[in-house]
């Protein structure tokens, strides 16, 4: 193994400062080729630890890279994940300044939260049904602290899975109530349609999106906690926002969800 340019604690840091004055910086990849995925959950983790010191209440876990077109462009056969805060969640209909962003887009998902912790390993789909008190409409608004989102995957899951903010809709469903992988969702952008999709656009199942994050926590010794928002991944390509932009996702069956920015 060659040589590392830099140290994981060095690149955290880096990366904490980029988010925190909202400054786009080069990507960890470039800084540092030798960083592996390993390293890149230790710096999310190490910055997870940061963020918790400065007073900041993990509320749950974002799951990213969910289609399949999505890895096999960077050239993955699962997801990643980071985690989401309670600081970042805006209330539906709410709006966001970009002032906080860089260059942020918009994804539509479904939401779980849960009821019990969910623990690896073997978590299976039928477990995440029993877990789950409910789902319900969601956009995660992602957004990289990597310049001009040239990434790649060690970037984003040192980056926190590139999270930035989430809104969670107001209907709140049961799974045996509905289809998980016959919801449709229409993303809107200014009134215009955007894109559409349904959830077995997340691998096959949302509750397999779910059901792998639990048992991929347990290689970390962590669990999904009872009362944790899971956001399970996006079921369309994500358009860019900018100032005077709103994003709205209508669900069948979960209602609407709908985000402003200025």
């Amino acid at each position: 193994m060659k040589e590392r340019k830099l140290t994981n604690e060095q690149l955290a840091e880096m990366l904490y400062d980029a988010a925190k004055r909202c400054k786009a910086m080069d990507a960890i990849s470039d800084l540092d080729p030798e960083v592996n995925l390993e390293d890149a959950y230790a710096i999310q983790l190490m910055n997870v630890s940061r963020a918790l010191k400065d007073g900041e209440i993990v509320s749950g876990r974002k799951i990213g890279l969910t289609s399949k077109a999505m890895q096999e462009l960077l050239g993955i056969d699962e997801p990643d994940y980071g985690y989401l805060y309670a600081s970042t969640e805006v209330k539906n209909g709410g709006t966001i300044s970009m002032n906080n962003e860089i260059r942020p887009k918009v994804e539509g998902e479904i939401a779980f939260v849960l009821k019990e912790d969910l623990r690896g390993p073997g978590v299976t789909v039928e477990d995440v049904y029993r877990a789950t008190d409910y789902i319900c409409a969601s956009i995660e608004i992602v957004d990289s602290r990597i310049r001009d989102w040239k990434i790649k995957l060690v970037d984003t899951v040192a980056d926190n899975g590139s999270s930035s903010m989430y809104v969670l809709g107001d209907t709140k469903v049961k799974t045996e109530d509905i289809s998980l992988t016959d919801i449709s969702m229409t993303l809107y952008k200014n009134g215009e349609v955007v894109n559409t999709g349904t959830g077995e656009a997340v691998l096959g199942n949302p509750a397999i999106s779910v059901a792998w994050l639990a048992n991929k926590l347990y290689e970390f010794g962590a669990v999904l906690n009872k009362g944790e928002v899971i956001l399970s991944g996006a079921i369309t390509a994500a358009p860019e926002a900018h100032a005077g932009d709103r994003f709205e996702c209508a669900f069948s069956g979960l209602g609407i969800v709908n985000v402003n920015f200025i």
